[in-house]
C-alpha cells in the first residue's frame, strides 16, 4: 500500500490550483510547511516530483498533471458521494440542468415536460456558455447539459452525448415578401429543385445562425454545392434573436419553422421552402457517474424523437 494519505492529496490539489503556496496555505488554514512537508511525502510516496518552480510560481510537472487529474476526479466523487447520501430520505428529488444561453426554449420545455408538473421533483435550470457548463457537468454541479452541439472527446473525457431530438431547418420570410405569393410558398413541405434554390436563397437578403452551429454547417455546404454566394444581412447565435430578426423583416432567415411557428400560425411569417438536408439535432450530455440521478435516466429513455 503507497505511504500516503487523502490529506497529502488535499495539499498538493490546493497548491496545484493556487499556483502558489502561500495562497494555498491560506486557502487550507495551515502554515506554508505543512503544505510543503505533505507534497515531499506524497512526492517521495508517487516517486515522481510534481512540481517544478519557474520564478515565483510553482508549475506541475508531467507527473504532476496527471496526479492532478485523479486527485480532481477523487474529490469530485467525493463530493457526489456527500451530495447523493443527502438526498436520501428527502421528499422532493431535485435535478439539475445546464443550457446553452443560445438553445431552444421549445427544446427545453419538451425534454423537462415529464417532470415540471410533478410535486416531488424540483428541477434547477442554469444557463451561460457550453464551455462553462461543460466544466460544471464534470464538477458534478448540474446532472445533465442540453446543447444543440456534440462537444468533442476523446479517452480523457468522460461525457456522453445523448441525441435527444431533432427539427428541419426552413427558409422563413415576412408574409409581405413577393415570395411569399410563389408556389412554393403555397407548398412549403416540398423541397425545391436546386434552380429554385438558387433563386430563393440569392433573392434576397439572409440571416443566417452563426458560423459554429449545426445548422450553419450544413447552410454553408448546401450554398457550396449550389455554387452561389448569397448576400448575408446578419449572423445571430441566439434563437429568439434570430425570431425578432425574422419578425423585423431584415433579410429571409435560415431557422427552423418550429422556432416561428406562432409567427407563422398567425400569418406574419410564411416558410417558403424546406432546405435539403438541414437539421438541428439536440443533445443531453451527461457524464458517467456511480451514483445517477434517478430522474436523469426517465428523460433519457424517451429516446429520439422530432420536436
Amino acid at each position: 500500500m503507497l505511504d500516503f494519505n487523502y490529506r497529502h492529496l488535499a495539499y498538493f490539489r490546493a497548491v496545484a490550483h493556487e499556483g502558489n503556496l502561500t495562497r494555498a496555505a491560506d486557502s487550507l488554514h495551515v502554515s506554508q510547511s505543512a503544505v510543503s512537508v505533505q507534497i515531499r511525502k506524497l512526492e517521495k510516496a508517487l516517486g515522481h516530483e510534481l512540481f517544478e518552480r519557474r520564478n515565483r510560481s510553482l508549475v506541475l510537472t508531467e507527473a504532476g498533471r496527471i496526479a492532478l487529474d485523479h486527485a480532481d476526479e477523487i474529490f469530485s466523487l467525493g463530493d457526489d458521494l456527500v451530495g447523493t447520501l443527502a438526498e436520501t430520505g428527502r421528499d422532493r428529488l431535485i435535478l439539475r440542468v445546464g443550457s446553452m444561453a443560445t438553445l431552444s426554449r421549445n427544446f427545453q420545455l419538451g425534454f423537462l415536460e415529464p417532470l415540471i408538473l410533478r410535486d416531488d421533483v424540483e428541477l434547477v435550470v442554469r444557463s451561460g456558455p457550453v464551455h462553462d457548463l461543460l466544466r460544471q457537468l464534470e464538477a458534478h454541479q448540474i446532472d445533465v447539459l442540453l446543447a444543440n452541439w456534440a462537444p468533442p472527446r476523446d479517452a480523457g473525457t468522460r461525457w456522453v452525448t445523448h441525441p435527444m431530438a431533432r427539427q428541419d431547418v426552413s427558409l422563413i420570410a415576412r408574409a409581405d415578401a413577393p415570395e411569399a405569393d410563389s408556389a412554393v410558398a403555397a407548398d412549403p413541405g416540398r423541397v425545391p429543385d436546386d434552380a429554385r434554390l438558387r433563386e430563393l436563397l440569392t433573392n434576397a437578403p439572409l440571416v443566417l445562425p452563426a458560423a459554429e452551429t449545426s445548422i450553419r454547417v450544413g447552410f454553408d455546404a448546401l450554398v457550396d454545392r449550389l455554387s452561389i454566394r448569397p448576400q448575408i444581412a446578419a449572423e445571430v447565435d441566439d434563437m429568439a434573436m434570430l425570431r425578432l430578426v425574422a419578425r423585423a423583416g431584415i433579410g429571409h432567415a435560415v431557422i427552423p419553422s418550429i422556432v416561428v411557428r406562432d409567427e407563422i400560425a398567425s400569418g406574419e411569417l410564411v416558410e417558403l421552402a424546406h432546405l435539403p438536408l438541414l437539421q438541428e439535432t439536440f443533445y443531453a450530455i451527461t457524464i458517467s457517474r456511480k451514483f445517477p440521478n434517478p430522474l436523469l435516466r426517465e428523460l433519457l429513455d424517451r429516446g429520439t424523437a422530432d420536436v
